[in-house]
């Protein structure tokens, strides 16, 4: 069977621009856009010339892409206003991009609503728009807004404009759930209905995730025979947001149902780049990743219940529906009040620690695990806490430093100018190499305090821990009563994109979290190979 060549039209820099909380520098749009050029996408679409300044400043200078083109987005001209008068226009003409994609009214009550035109005008206009695109030598695109709904209103009317567009030469002619509200089996009927007139060679779709369907949306027009999508790394996108190409992109280069029909420009070696760039936009936006995203997500392959990781190891096949490494993300052991020996042994493997499974140490390690869950502790959650607890078990973990005491206190007070504020303020003394260090540190919060304090002065291990910063800080009350227990969780990070989470348990919320941040500087200073303490 000869398959069909799949285009894939990535919309992060406009789509996920208009998520609430992201604002793209010109910066960031140029490294998503060579990250995504490097994943071998066809279309990386770079936002609106002319709509703001940063989307201008990136068309004045775009970054020089290898595999994919580079795509302007706009409107079909406005009514009343010729191709060659209109500024919004001139703005996509103009810029330096090989391809333009323009969204144009479908919908018969927009035209008359919004618009306030006659419908005829409205076909005539995307029709010239379309051709101006193409006059200019640029590979033209037709985005129909709100088509699945248009078509249900009107399905004469919804056909004649995409028909105009394909008619006066639109590359790809993109039927857009705008609001997102269409069913899967609405999605495959209209594309199939459209296809009988348009090829599917022509036929693209643009879904929103209002009812959490963008993914099966674009599964469903690609099997009714559509063969250009549109969306967007990890979903990003204005309200719930837009089809998820992490997850698109594996699903149909990965299962049987797709591969049989149709086929990529991404070659298999560069899909397992995919978790790295679905974490590079969660770093550019300063955002914790999903950590259950499908495919790419930290816990898309992790395995907890001891049965479950006894058959994985066994045969991966049990509990994994693709090989974690094609996506360029890895399997984990998870450890828990729930392990057996099986989830032990695998966790202690990854680490680089091969134990026999009747080894002493194992069953010591088991043993401790589930004592130290029982009081609080949840080592699924913070792998580095385990990492250490592990390698201390064997005696591989140094003690980098001692602390002697610590000390935090929160003031309440009024500044100079008479406004009142809080200031956290700790010390800490500790010894590094015999030679005994105290130091202070203020900061947002008892925490941040302690965490500027303790780095303040390490002596030698202070270079090590020049990148590391906390990005994620959680409490749990665990009983109640004044004398609640208190979990903490703590992510950190380093400036080699790393992540990862320690925990803490105690009556006391701010030992907890001390517990919590001193394991976060261990295993920073352990990873990275710091040396150990000067012999005593």
């Amino acid at each position: 069977m000869n398959r069909e060549r799949l285009y894939i039209f990535d919309t992060t820099l406009r789509d996920g621009a208009q998520t609430q909380g992201v604002d793209f520098s010109v910066e960031d749009k140029r490294q998503i856009a060579l990250a995504l050029d490097e994943l071998g996408l066809d279309y990386v679409e770079g936002g609106w010339p002319g709509a703001n300044p940063t989307d201008t400043a990136f068309f004045a200078a775009p970054p020089a892409l290898r595999n994919a083109r580079l795509v302007a987005f706009g409107m079909t001209k406005r009514a009343g206003r010729s191709t060659a008068n209109d500024p919004g226009l001139a703005a996509i003409l103009e810029a330096r991009v090989p391809a333009a994609c323009l969204v144009g009214k479908t919908w018969d009550f927009h035209v008359d609503v919004a618009l306030e035109i006659p419908r005829p005008e409205n076909v005539k206009g995307i029709a010239e728009s379309i051709a101006a695109v193409i006059a200019k030598g640029r590979e033209a695109m037709f985005d129909a807004e709100h088509f699945f709904d248009a078509y249900k209103a009107n399905a004469d009317y919804a056909m004649q404009c995409i028909e105009a567009a394909y008619e006066a030469g639109a590359r790809w002619i993109v039927l857009c759930d705008t609001n997102g509200g269409t069913m899967p089996q609405d999605v495959y009927f209209v594309v199939s209905e459209v296809a009988k007139r348009i090829p599917g060679t022509r036929l693209g779709i643009h879904t929103h995730n209002d009812t959490e369907q963008a993914v099966a949306n674009t599964l469903a027009a690609v099997a009714a025979g559509a063969r250009h999508i549109q969306g967007t790394l990890n979903g990003l996108g204005e309200r719930c947001g837009n089809a998820n190409l992490c997850a698109l992109i594996p699903t149909l280069m990965l299962k049987p149902e797709f591969t049989e029909i149709i086929e990529t420009g991404i070659p298999a070696e560069r899909l397992r780049l995919i978790t790295r760039i679905s974490r590079l936009l969660d770093e550019i936006l300063n955002r914790a990743p999903d950590r259950h995203a499908a495919y790419v997500g930290e816990n898309a392959f992790a395995h907890k219940g001891g049965l479950h990781a006894s058959a994985v190891q066994k045969d991966p096949r049990t509990y994994e529906h693709v090989p974690p490494e094609t996506v360029g993300n890895r399997r984990k052991i998870l450890v828990s009040d729930q392990s057996g020996r099986s989830n032990i042994l695998g966790r202690l493997q990854e680490l680089g620690l091969n134990l026999d499974a009747d080894d002493e140490r194992v069953r010591r390690l088991l043993d401790d695990v589930k004592e130290r869950e029982f009081l609080g502790y949840a080592f699924d959650g913070a792998e580095a806490s385990f990492e250490l607890m592990a390698r201390r078990a064997m005696g591989q973990v140094p003690e980098y430093f001692e602390v002697k005491s610590f000390r935090v206190m929160v003031e309440r007070r009024f500044d100079a100018l008479g406004s009142l504020k809080t200031v956290s303020e700790a010390i800490v003394k500790l010894i590094v190499d015999d030679e005994e260090y105290h130091s202070v540190g203020e900061g947002n919060g008892p925490v941040n305090a302690l965490d500027q304090a303790l780095r303040k002065d390490l002596g030698k291990y202070n270079a090590f821990l020049a990148d590391l910063r906390l990005v994620d800080f959680k409490v749990r009350i665990l009983t109640s009563g004044t004398e609640a227990v208190t979990r903490v969780m703590i992510e950190s990070a380093d400036g080699q994109g790393r992540r990862w989470s320690t925990v803490g348990v105690s009556p006391n919320i701010v030992d907890a979290s001390f517990e919590a941040l001193t394991d976060s500087m261990t295993y920073k200073l352990y990873r990275d190979g710091a040396p150990a303490p000067s012999p005593r």
